[in-house]
């Protein structure tokens, strides 16, 4: 990452070389194609990973949660296999920007268009005669019969809750990463998928992304040597008073808060910029701030949660801040504010860590032709930048993994060297270098940056860093979307995987059969909550945490949960079938 011009082409270019070295086949021309960035927008899926290319009828889904990554997973459907029956949110902000699209910035636009954009109707009024709205995710679940799914981007402590009673409704199920709020959810949904015979996928997208994919081939057929090393890093450049998982909320909600009044003195300065538009600018330029002024009235409207949070099952607190001074913290702030918050949230390991533990433990699974789990983590976590106590969440957290090299015998003093180092970084406070995994060979090191290019550097030609020139990009503080601020090269029309997972995820549904299942089905989706779940212990402890197969075993009680940190939990599948 934070490398040349000169030095991507260069790899781009090893890159392209090393996918056409064999004997081309219509794929591998597709391979060559989106190497050299010639995509020309929309989901190649169908064709580059073997599904239909449409459903005869589209799968009729709702919608629980419409927030960040709910409006993200909007804007990835293809109408083709999905028709939106239903959203439900309890944030009326959420609701106008499922409807409308995110216009804050275009890159925004580009993740969240919006429900209008996306099925061609004028008007909310219009859009409404086709999806009906809710505000408890349970309301939408009774009340909408005709529906055959639900995707699911509520804050990470819903999850479980919501699939196990959609699924125990006889619904498939798609819901955002993590798969649970701890692993014995995840083997509560596992198990009630299993006994309801429905599909539940996980958006971890990268098992969609066409690069990673193309990566993967690169590994198995060799081109990087023996794999032995993989470094990953997500780094944000948030501070206080600008950190996007503290979002502004409006000021009857927390009075005092210091972004309180942040909404109110920005519409009124956008106010007076659609004021001049009209009187002196383009018409484009009206049409933009009308659409701005609109969206940020919207985002006032969620001054109901003050009266309706805790009714939702939201919860006040109080918790410690510098000097023995207490942090008030209503309801309104755990729902607008939930990644901040241990009993909504997961932390920088499920929001951010999950999705870049999962691509190296694809690579890993490359090497051995099935899946490997990691042997043990050592990690830490700390808190430097927000001292206050306006959050439980860390600020930094960095661990190391070992996974098995082939040949790695535990039982052999020698073999039992043979592993595959995997070191991970997720900051605040400095983007230097954005996001994005490295991986190394005896051969060759591989590079992917931003889930939007990859790199191929020969053993001869290693590459320098840039380290002039400021601090690097800092990036969308949300594992979805575009960057808010960096500037990518290369092909930037490359699917992230949003639109591929959600396609294939419905041709599944359109088409049963045992070999038709997601990518990111139960098992693998539960592989990648016990990794973070389990680093996030390990920090909490200050321990090196030995993982254990049982973990990984759906059919098993044993977790993380009750080995590490001694809660007396096991799965119970009648816990929410109410």
């Amino acid at each position: 990452m934070n490398l040349t011009p000169e030095e991507k082409a260069a790899g781009k270019e090893n890159f392209r070389a090393a996918l056409t070295a064999e004997k081309l086949d219509r794929r591998d021309f597709m391979k060559t194609g989106v190497a050299a960035g010639v995509v020309v927008g929309g989901s190649m899926g169908a064709f580059y990973f073997g599904y239909g290319a449409s459903v005869t009828n589209p799968v009729r889904v709702g919608v629980l949660g419409t927030g960040d990554e709910g409006n993200v997973l909007i804007g990835g459907i293809n109408p083709d296999f999905i028709e939106v029956k239903a959203i439900a949110d309890i944030r009326p902000y959420s609701v106008y920007r499922a409807f409308h699209g995110d216009h804050y910035s275009p890159a925004a636009l580009k993740a969240r268009c919006g429900l209008m954009s996306k099925y061609g109707w004028s008007t909310e009024t219009e859009a409404r005669k086709h999806v009906n709205v809710y505000g408890a995710y349970e309301d939408l679940l009774k009340n909408e019969p005709d529906i055959e799914a639900v995707i699911i981007a509520l804050p990470l402590h819903l999850h479980a809750p919501a699939a196990i009673v959609a699924m125990r409704a006889g619904l498939h199920v798609l819901t955002e990463k993590l798969m649970g709020h701890s692993v014995c959810q995840c083997k509560e949904m596992a198990r009630v998928a299993e006994q309801e015979k429905l599909h539940l996928a996980t958006g971890h997208q990268r098992h969609y992304n066409i690069l990673y994919q193309e990566a993967v081939d690169t590994i198995r057929r060799g081109v990087l040597g023996d794999l032995h090393y993989i470094r990953a890093q997500w780094h944000r450049g948030n501070m206080p008073g600008a950190d996007s998982w503290q979002k502004a909320m409006p000021e009857n909600v927390k009075p005092g808060d210091p972004l309180a009044t942040k909404l109110e003195k920005e519409l009124d300065s956008w106010n007076r910029k659609l004021k001049e538009a009209i009187k002196n600018g383009s018409a484009k330029e009206v049409l933009q701030w009308e659409q701005m002024v609109a969206q940020k009235k919207a985002q006032l409207t969620d001054n109901v949660l003050a009266e309706t949070a805790e009714k939702h099952g939201y919860r006040k607190g109080t918790f410690p801040g510098p000097d023995g001074e207490k942090y008030a913290r209503p309801a309104a702030e755990e729902a607008i504010r939930w990644r901040l918050w241990q009993r909504t949230g997961g932390g920088l390991m499920a929001e951010l860590g999950s999705h870049q533990l999962d691509a190296a433990s694809i690579f890993i699974s490359a090497v051995h032709g099935e899946k490997k789990h990691p042997l043990n983590v050592s990690a830490i976590a700390n808190r430097p930048l927000f001292l206050t106590g306006d959050r439980e969440v860390n600020d930094h957290v960095c661990c190391m993994f070992e996974f098995e090299a082939p040949g790695y015998d535990a039982k052999d003093p020698v073999a039992a060297r043979r592993k595959i180092g995997v070191q991970y970084a997720s900051i605040n406070g400095n983007g230097f270098g954005g996001y994005g995994e490295i991986v190394c060979g005896t051969e060759a090191t591989l590079v992917l940056e931003k889930e939007q290019e990859v790199m191929l550097f020969h053993k001869a030609g290693s590459s320098k860093i840039k380290t002039s020139g400021g601090g690097g990009p800092t990036m969308d503080t949300q594992a979805s979307g575009e960057a808010q601020k960096a500037v990518a090269t290369g092909p930037r029309n490359v699917s992230r995987g949003y639109a591929e997972e959600l396609e294939h995820w419905a041709w599944c549904i359109r088409n049963p059969a045992p070999e038709n299942k997601p990518r990111c089905y139960p098992k693998v989706a539960m592989a990648d909550a016990v990794i973070a779940l389990t680093t996030n212990m390990a920090a909490h402890k200050g321990e090196r945490v030995e993982f254990k197969d049982e973990w990984f075993d759906v059919d098993d009680d044993a977790t993380p949960e009750r080995d590490v940190m001694g809660e007396k939990v096991k799965p119970d599948l009648t816990k929410y079938n109410k």
